[in-house]
């Protein structure tokens, strides 16, 4: 299939202008949707996704490929929707309460969607209560939350502790990140798991589920 192959490779090098374009061939050559997702979207951002990890590209190409990912999506989410085709899962991440960092929290976003994850971001200094109202509403399997201050942490805490209070602890899954939040923090709170990067993210959340 040249034509996936082909929005692999722009994708990776960050043309969303190419991507489009190839996307709207690939539809008009009947090839599937899921095809084009599995095949050419997400097979190009892992490839980013990889390079991101072993430090041979920077968070500007990741934005850029992102961008070009979207580009793609747009052209085949109302395909997707028509043929049912299920995501992987859904997860709803945040910069918790009193925290108004959000460049991390975004990376992870765009790397999850690359990876075939349905994310609801609700932005930046997000109430404990939020995160659980949505993804209750939502129906998300996992919630992620980032933290950029030390003082803004124990709102992560406070997110475990209304989850188990609703007996809702384990059927959904918290993953935390950010700067000065560790592996140890997350044992220590009860949180299912911790990512140290967008691309670690991933692998954690696609082990949650």
């Amino acid at each position: 299939m040249e034509l996936l192959i082909q929005i692999a490779d722009n994708l990776e090098q960050g043309e969303d202008e190419k991507v489009t374009e190839l996307t709207k061939q690939a539809i008009a050559q009947h090839i599937s949707p899921k095809d084009i997702l599995e095949k050419g979207l997400i097979t190009g951002m892992s490839r980013v996704s990889d390079l991101f990890k072993a430090h041979e590209i920077f968070l500007p190409e990741v934005l850029l490929a992102a961008k070009a990912m979207c580009a793609g999506l747009v052209e085949i989410k109302p395909l997707l929707a028509k043929e049912g085709i299920p995501v992987i899962g859904k997860v709803v991440i945040g910069s918790v309460q009193g925290d108004l960092h959000d460049i991390g929290k975004n990376l992870v976003g765009i790397m999850l969607k690359g990876a075939g994850f349905e994310i609801i971001d609700l932005g930046n200094d997000v109430a404990p209560e939020k995160f659980i109202d949505i993804a209750i509403k939502e129906n998300a399997h996992v919630i992620g939350m980032s933290a950029l201050l030390t003082t803004t942490m124990p709102v992560m805490k406070k997110v475990v502790e209304l989850l188990k209070q609703q007996n809702l602890y384990g059927k959904i899954k918290v993953i935390i990140g950010g700067a000065p939040v560790t592996e140890e923090y997350a044992h220590e709170i009860g949180a299912h798991s911790y990512g140290y990067d967008g691309a670690n993210a991933v692998d954690r959340v696609k082990q949650l589920l």
